[in-house]
């Protein structure tokens, strides 16, 4: 089973210089690998949630 990525690691305040003409933006690059970490995220819940045996009665 491949392991869950570690969740990437936000930006502080003061890492963004505010000019807005960065390309791309340190932001822009956090949001982009959260939405693929979250989607690695469900894809690992899924998988893991699958392969777990049902203990219910």
């Amino acid at each position: 089973m491949k392991p869950l990525p570690e969740e990437p690691e936000k930006p502080l305040r003061d890492d963004c210089c505010g000019g807005g003409s960065c390309c791309p933006c340190i932001w822009d690059v956090y949001y982009n690998k959260l939405a693929k970490w979250k989607e690695a995220k469900r894809e690992f819940d899924e998988l893991n949630n699958s392969e777990s045996p049902n203990t219910g009665a």
